[in-house]
């Protein structure tokens, strides 16, 4: 098979060296302003194309890695968009965190085209993408993910058939609410802590020795104790992207957001303060009495 990517940036850079270095699989990538340097892509014998029909037209899978909803829609039915090369059978298999409902118009589109679609949200971090050992959510056809599994295995540790279309989107809004919860509330508390102190890596290590052990403190420890927001280069305006998708979802299932909403509204006052590009354990230096006076 060959394969497409529309989308290399931190997390689609990952999967594209480890598709064609992991996987041995000829790719194609659009050319475009938000990709990471494709140089070693390049190297690799990556083939750059201008237009989202143009991958598709010379892809048997199409791998989306994009920021969100609207980029998806774009992306398959905008012009130029896939749709314009979509070849008969083509898988397109949407890594995105994107909206559920996204998810299976965009499916009729793509099946009503001939080809098929797959929701296979990431969990895990840009590093994990790099060494190729990310997680997929992925809901469709069993039929369809079978096909295109050993293009998934070339990235992943761990591929999960949750369910239907749109169902490994939901679990996707589901989990990094929790994750993005659980670090807004350990960033507030690390902040308060900072400004009472408290030394940072008696924080961590107090917190990692009882209830507070978990995978946020795990990532946003670097930051706690040595300042280093690399542990996790995910920006603040993206966990405020994910949050109100979930929300949206929420609402429209008649869900409680009360603690959501909280988050949004905790997440909004840094993003108003220009600080969007930040990554989400500075949200630790933000919440901190001094960064507000």
């Amino acid at each position: 098979m060959t394969v497409g990517i529309v989308g290399v940036g931190l997390m689609g850079h990952g999967i594209a060296r480890n598709v064609m270095r992991k996987g041995g699989y000829a790719l194609g990538f659009l050319n475009h302003p938000g990709n990471q340097p494709v140089d070693e892509l390049i190297g690799l014998g990556a083939t750059r194309h201008d237009s989202a029909g143009s991958v598709a037209a010379a892809s048997d899978v199409v791998i989306l890695c994009v920021t969100g909803a609207p980029q998806v829609e774009a992306v398959v039915t905008g012009e130029g968009g896939l749709l314009a090369g979509l070849k008969p059978g083509t898988v397109i298999v949407d890594c995105s965190t994107s909206l559920p409902e996204t998810t299976r118009r965009m499916a009729e589109i793509v099946a009503a085209a001939g080809g098929a679609y797959l929701d296979a949200p990431m969990t895990r971090t840009a590093n994990h993408a790099h060494a190729g050992t990310l997680n997929l959510l992925v809901g469709g056809a069993a039929e369809v993910l079978d096909q295109v599994r050993p293009v998934l295995a070339s990235f992943t540790e761990e591929v999960v058939h949750v369910g239907a279309l749109g169902q490994g989107h939901q679990l996707k809004l589901l989990h990094n609410y929790v994750s993005i919860g659980f670090m807004t509330l350990l960033a507030e508390a690390a902040a308060h802590a900072a400004d009472s102190g408290i030394d940072g890596r008696t924080f961590a290590e107090v917190l990692g020795a009882g209830g507070g052990a978990s995978a946020a403190l795990d990532r946003l420890a670097p930051y706690i104790t040595e300042g280093d927001r690399n542990g996790l280069p995910f920006a603040i305006s993206n966990a405020q992207k994910d949050i109100d998708y979930f929300r949206a979802m929420a609402e429209a299932a008649g869900a409680q957001t009360t603690i959501a909403d909280g988050v949004a509204q905790a997440i909004a006052a840094p993003i108003e303060a220009g600080e969007g590009g930040a990554y989400l354990p500075e949200l630790i230096r933000l919440f901190r009495v001094q960064a507000n006076d």
